[in-house]
């Protein structure tokens, strides 16, 4: 069974970035911490970003992972992986919501400024797909019952077009593999050029 493909995608920029992304477009924080701390980036990576971080002299502000606290993952990772491991993996990639609903409430946990953008979801996967995977959960957050997670949990999109979840790994017994969207696109690469994607771009006050 083919699933269905991806239309409007979302992203979610502090104000302070969106110079930055128009001019550069969407970074992974891999590269952006790269970039600012050279040598001195891995135990940045791999560790938690408690809060909100400005990187210098760049001036391009990361956002905290307060719902990923090192307690958290311990209790739901699998594959051998660490807390560590999990934070360097996240830190690959590029997130972008597909359901309005979970959009709606991550605004409601932010604060200050942000810039919302809508994208063709579609273009932009196609256009980066050796890049391209998708989640069933928020891998942002191991809160409440956190699902488990590892390498597996990104599933590469080309994969899930044509096989739903079967790839996922670790996969919940009650997964509908025909009927269960993607909570995330993750593009685990540099998007130069994503301003050619986006059809929409909201300035919000949260």
């Amino acid at each position: 069974m083919t699933r269905r493909r991806l239309a409007c995608i979302y992203h979610i920029v502090d104000r302070a970035n969106w110079a930055a992304v128009q001019a550069e477009g969407l970074l992974p924080a891999d590269m952006l911490v790269r970039r600012a701390h050279g040598s001195n980036s891995e135990a940045l990576l791999r560790s938690q970003r408690r809060r909100g971080e400005t990187l210098l002299p760049y001036g391009v502000r990361l956002r905290d992972q307060e719902p990923m606290p090192p307690a958290a993952l311990d209790r739901c990772l699998v594959g051998g992986l660490s807390s560590s491991d999990w934070y360097a993996l996240i830190n690959r990639g590029v997130y972008f919501w597909l359901d309005p609903a979970r959009l709606r409430r991550h605004l409601r946990a932010l604060k200050g400024p942000q810039v919302l953008i809508e994208l063709d979801g579609e273009a932009l996967a196609q256009s980066y797909r050796a890049d391209a995977f998708v989640t069933a959960f928020n891998t942002g957050s191991a809160m409440r019952r956190a699902a488990a997670r590892g390498p597996g949990t990104f599933v590469p999109y080309g994969d899930w077009l044509e096989k739903g979840w079967i790839a996922e790994e670790p996969r919940p017994p009650s997964r509908q593999t025909a009927s269960h969207p993607p909570a995330e696109l993750v593009i685990r690469s540099a998007i130069p050029d994503c301003m050619h994607y986006v059809s929409s771009v909201q300035h919000l006050d949260c």
